[in-house]
């Protein structure tokens, strides 16, 4: 083991023998362990026989713990980051403080493990080799509406989190902009309670609106269909209007315009600059 260093360890998602034999040694060797929620990494310690101390690292603390945490790294101790359930710093604070340490110069090692979003993908059945992490839909109206809209055209496979109590709402959403769009809802991943539903967004929604909603989710969704426009029809203005419409910005619509003529996005700006001189002259 490094001293002078933060470990993200994965621990279980739902099933204590997930703890891999290397996550196992960092945890009992290591001066501290830093915990999302102590209560739970202590029903962890407790299983496996860890008297390693813990300390709290959560979203409403993680600015004094951090300091907490990085004043005792600078110092030369080694440090292991775990969260709830499975791997640490992704969709968590976490990620705060691998920057604050990367910043400092303070070594930072993944000690891998499970996974929940890992899990659900690879028994969705959809495409595993393209695809896109959305954690949790954002709660602001215009955010989450920007969300949807990008994940009705997102072609690769999604995959997206979700708490119990907010789940059909979810749903809900999701049937409107992807009613017909095919889905993998996953629950209680490695758990007794393990299930994994399958269906179209409409189908599941309907399933799950008027059933008590208990464990954790993972949604998968079934990437969208490539566009079949014949852009060639369309002249670059008509072309970056139709995205511009679409809700997409500008730099956004530029991109989008240049990946569809598979030519660089700086040729598509020549292109509007050209036709804006086109334009002055006439006028």
């Amino acid at each position: 083991m490094e001293p002078n260093a933060l470990y993200l360890v994965a621990t279980p998602i739902g099933n204590l023998s997930d703890l891999s034999f290397r996550a196992l040694e960092i945890l009992k060797t290591c001066d501290l362990i830093a915990a999302e929620d102590t209560r739970v990494t202590a029903k962890l310690c407790a299983h496996y026989g860890i008297r390693t101390p813990v300390i709290a690292y959560h979203e409403h603390n993680k600015r004094a713990a951090g300091e907490t945490i990085l004043t005792k790294l600078a110092a030369g101790e080694t440090i292991a980051l775990v969260t709830d359930a499975g791997t640490p710093a992704v969709s968590d604070p976490g990620e705060d403080l691998v920057k604050a340490c990367i910043e400092r110069g303070i070594g930072v090692i993944p000690i891998p493990g499970a996974c929940a979003a890992i899990s659900a993908l690879i028994v969705s059945g959809f495409d595993t080799a393209r695809f896109t992490f959305e954690g949790f839909l954002p709660q602001k109206k215009k955010d989450l509406e920007e969300r949807l809209f990008r994940l009705s055209r997102e072609t690769r496979t999604a995959i997206l989190y979700e708490a119990p109590h907010r789940l059909c709402d979810t749903l809900f959403l999701l049937a409107n902009a992807v009613p017909d769009r095919r889905m993998a809802l996953c629950r209680e991943l490695t758990k007794l309670n393990e299930e994994v539903l399958r269906g179209t967004v409409r189908e599941l929604y309907e399933r799950m609106k008027n059933t008590p909603v208990r464990g954790e989710f993972v949604l998968v969704l079934e990437g969208a269909a490539p566009a079949q426009t014949d852009f060639s029809a369309m002249s670059v203005e008509e072309h970056f209007e139709s995205y511009l419409k679409q809700g997409y910005s500008k730099k956004d619509a530029v991109r989008l315009v240049a990946a569809d003529r598979k030519v660089p996005k700086n040729e598509i700006y020549m292109q509007f600059l050209h036709a804006k001189d086109e334009k002055e002259s006439e006028s």
